[in-house]
């Protein structure tokens, strides 16, 4: 059968929103998935024209993102076509991104099986009561402030005090690195700070190789240590690399993540209050907003090692292959009322993709959702009538750029008021309720 071209034609509208989803544009990194649903519509598997040049295709739909997530066709490995990943990510420092991540089986497979034996639900559960305190501990710091960027006050430090902890990073030790981590961060994707770059790179992999020397002299009950003395170990640069890939991806998913459920809680106060109501819908009410709003807007990296065909598309050898996880999760094929969110939405875990799915199925997820439980538990019960200093900063905030690795916001400010001692919100200065919340102003109240 001859390939079909998964570009739209003789659809203006279609056409526009391809064009859109390819650029990265504003409109479509603003709120996505309005053109999602037109996709999973009428071009479930989509041709884009990134701006990198490579062909790539957009699967929308549930049921085949669930299936090309296991793929075997739909490689990871970035060696294997290093060329392409270079065009897409830029050429950096390669050794970091050498990790379970970017590989498939045979050697994804140890990779996995090791960083899995020193990460188990055990530990992360035994870490409940540390993260708790943690989380008190930096919101205490936002109650005094009245007003601040959550993002920056709360939702990226509490999972980087966390993975500095799963690590074994001493105190006096984590300005360096966290640092370091920063630098690499934000040079990553800006030709113009390549050179800065290299060197971040490069201090950042001694670093990482002296802290898990230190580990190997100092063992104690972490998972680094796990890591270095177990039965099946990882040589250095294995262990540097894994070390990058878990810090980098599980600090920026939660943070966002956190972020999403908050705005989304402010933007529908019935299920905020639900929650408030009866906190031990909180864990099912996680896996609601990953699916609703997830902070993984589109797969990692993957490419076609052979000519695959999804429907009546026909993807070719060397194409990349972008899986919309926000489609996917909005399907209607799969979820009933899936515009909707609903705190009490039961049957998602194992059925939504915001964690992947199959042999890439994320490694840290039940540290993610003990995290996001207790974040979202403490400020429900801490700060019962935040609302945000300025809607339409608010709706302005969400990330852009042309690759929407991420779905999140950049800055979510807001007036916290903190419970008074009778379980009722605080009002303004003299009982002044303030400014009306986003969700007031959302219905036009």
């Amino acid at each position: 059968m001859a390939q079909r071209d998964a570009a739209p034609n003789g659809d203006g509208g279609l056409r526009d929103i391809v064009s859109a989803v390819s650029r990265g544009a504003p409109e479509y990194r603003q709120c996505p998935h309005p053109m999602y649903a037109a996709l999973r519509e009428q071009e479930p598997v989509c041709r884009l024209t990134p701006p990198h040049g490579i062909d790539t295709y957009l699967i929308t739909r549930h049921d085949d993102a669930r299936d090309a997530l296991s793929d075997p066709r739909f490689s990871k490995d970035m060696r294997g076509a290093i060329d392409t990943y270079h065009a897409v990510y830029g050429s950096f420092f390669d050794a970091l991104d050498d990790n379970v991540l970017f590989s498939d089986p045979p050697r994804h497979t140890r990779l996995r099986r090791v960083l899995r034996s020193a990460f188990t639900p055990r530990r992360v559960e035994q870490m409940r009561p540390r993260i708790t305190e943690i989380a008190e501990t930096i919101l205490d710091e936002c109650r005094g402030a009245g007003t601040v960027d959550l993002m920056a006050s709360f939702a990226f430090p509490l999972p980087v005090a966390v993975l500095c902890e799963l690590m074994g990073i001493p105190q006096e030790d984590r300005p360096e690195i966290l640092e370091q981590f920063a630098v690499v961060t934000r040079s990553r994707f800006d030709p113009s700070r390549r050179a800065e770059l290299k060197a971040a790179e490069e201090r950042l992999q001694h670093r990482l190789e002296r802290l898990i020397q230190d580990t190997r002299d100092h063992p104690s009950d972490t998972f680094l240590s796990d890591l270095v003395r177990g039965e099946e170990q990882l040589d250095d640069p294995e262990l540097v690399a894994s070390l990058w890939v878990l810090f980098f991806a599980g600090h920026k998913t939660t943070a966002y993540q956190i972020g999403n459920s908050v705005l989304n809680l402010l933007l529908h106060p019935e299920q905020a209050a639900r929650l408030r109501e009866d906190p031990r819908l909180v864990p099912g009410a996680v896996e609601e907003m990953l699916r609703f709003e997830g902070s993984v807007e589109t797969s990692t990296f993957r490419y076609a090692a052979e000519e695959a065909r999804i429907r009546d598309t026909v993807i070719p050898r060397g194409s990349l292959v972008q899986i919309a996880i926000s489609a996917a999760n909005r399907d209607p094929e799969r979820f009933d009322a899936p515009d909707d969110l609903d705190v009490t939405r039961e049957g998602l875990q194992g059925t939504h993709l915001g964690f992947g799915h199959g042999t890439h199925y994320c490694l840290g997820a039940p540290l993610a959702r003990l995290e996001l439980e207790i974040a979202l538990t403490c400020l429900l019960r801490d700060f019962p009538d935040m609302r945000p200093v300025n809607l339409e900063e608010t709706r302005g905030a969400w990330l852009k750029g042309p690759v929407p690795a991420f779905r999140g916001l950049e800055h979510l400010r807001l007036v916290l008021e903190p419970a008074r001692p009778d379980g009722g919100p605080d009002g303004g200065p003299d009982g002044d309720p303030g400014e009306p919340t986003l969700a007031t102003v959302a219905s036009g109240k």
